[in-house]
């Protein structure tokens, strides 16, 4: 009976000993979870798009009861925030302004049965900042680089020149997306005054929703130019063709009906938005304007009077549902009612241009001396016949 009891009160402090040895065990991995090492950024030559890796902490090379998470966070300089993002795998590509500093930390994530189920973050954390690369001539970049989508049918990117671009500069623009191994050079340069100032994709297929890096850096005589870094994607930059059937018409009760086709190609008709300008010339010659926002291709509007004189045009561009940004189109060629008649003028002689009076003048006096010259040949053919006829 008495070793019964003896060994049934060892049996809760047994149990109590294995808990405590579990706890310790687990207590001792969650404190001591590493931040990962060997952090590097590997640049591939595409303009921005950038490679992150990282090797696992050595302490926990052992560990093998437990799963290893990472949390990655780089600072989007295009959204100026922080993004976050947790993965089994040591590698990432992310996009970054090279024009700016490249900001990226690593946490070490544990979890299983050595964390009692939980999941532990590193309580440090892996950090790498790359600062951009400061080669060029100070002053030499490129301005106001846009590039311009039209009609979704092809691209142009267009730059200005710094003021203090060196002469017989050249500049050069290479660009890349994920299609391509690496970075090409512009297909075909634009020309201004002999100088370059863009580049034309016509032909060349530039892929929609994805980034696209552009680099346009070159060389001078001082030395090479500061390069610029952009990277966007061209679906942000659709410019609509201009419209150009646009019908206006009276309607009843003095309305005046306006209608419009959009642009022929491949931009999307329910994306587009419109803006209406509309003149009124008034009896004493004076002009209002009016700007008139519609996602319809048609409009209804009241005519005060019929003496005043209303004319219409219109452009289009993406709204906000489609694109984060777009461009307007040209004005169409306005469209009036009433249609003003143009009445050709009597010509008087008074109103006659110089430019068709000296060449009549001048006609006219040639016409004259021709006249003098016959009348003075005929008087000397008749004095010379008069001596003959008194020898004869």
């Amino acid at each position: 009976m008495y070793t019964l009891m003896a060994s049934n009160s060892w049996l809760p402090l047994t149990l109590l000993l294995i808990t405590c040895r579990g706890s310790v065990h687990c207590n001792e991995f969650t404190a001591a979870v590493d931040p990962p090492e060997d952090l590097m950024i590997l640049d591939r030559g595409h303009l921005g798009q950038l490679e992150i890796t990282w090797s696992p902490p050595a302490s926990l090379s052992n560990m093998t009861e437990c799963s290893q998470l990472y949390q990655l966070e780089y600072f989007n300089t295009y959204r100026d925030s922080w993004t976050a993002i947790r993965m089994a795998k040591r590698r990432h590509s992310a996009q970054f302004d090279l024009m700016k500093d490249v900001r990226v930390r690593v946490y070490t994530l544990l979890s299983g049965p050595c964390t009692n189920g939980t999941m532990i973050k590193s309580s440090s954390y892996a950090e790498l900042v790359q600062k951009p690369p400061s080669i060029g001539v100070v002053g030499t970049a490129i301005q106001d680089f846009v590039c311009v989508y039209h009609n979704m049918k092809y691209v142009e990117c267009k730059w200005g020149n710094s003021p203090k671009m060196p002469a017989k500069s050249l500049q050069s623009l290479y660009f890349w997306h994920k299609k391509l191994e690496q970075a090409e050079e512009c297909p075909k340069y634009l020309l201004l005054s002999g100088t370059r100032s863009g580049c034309d994709f016509t032909g060349n297929s530039l892929p929609e929703f994805t980034h696209i890096n552009f680099c346009v850096n070159g060389s001078s005589p001082e030395g090479p130019l500061k390069p610029i870094f952009i990277s966007l994607q061209i679906q942000n930059h659709v410019k609509p063709e201009t419209t150009e059937k646009l019908h206006l018409q009276k309607g009843p009760d003095a309305q005046l009906e306006l209608h419009w086709d959009g642009p022929a190609g491949r931009v999307p008709g329910h994306c587009l938005e419109w803006e209406v300008e509309r003149s009124q010339e008034g009896s004493d010659g004076k002009i209002a304007l009016q700007q008139i926002s519609t996602k319809q291709m048609t409009l209804t509007l009241p005519s005060i009077h019929d003496a005043q004189r209303n004319c219409f045009k219109v452009r289009s561009k993406l709204h906000n549902y489609c694109a984060d940004k777009s461009f307007w189109s040209e004005w169409s060629s306005p469209t009036c009612q009433p249609e003003k008649k143009e009445v050709a003028p009597e010509a008087e002689w008074g109103m006659v241009p110089v430019y068709v009076s000296i060449p009549v003048a001048i006609v006219a006096i040639l016409v004259l001396s021709l006249c003098v010259g016959a009348v003075l040949i005929v008087r000397r053919s008749r004095d010379m016949k008069k001596p003959d006829s008194l020898l004869t």
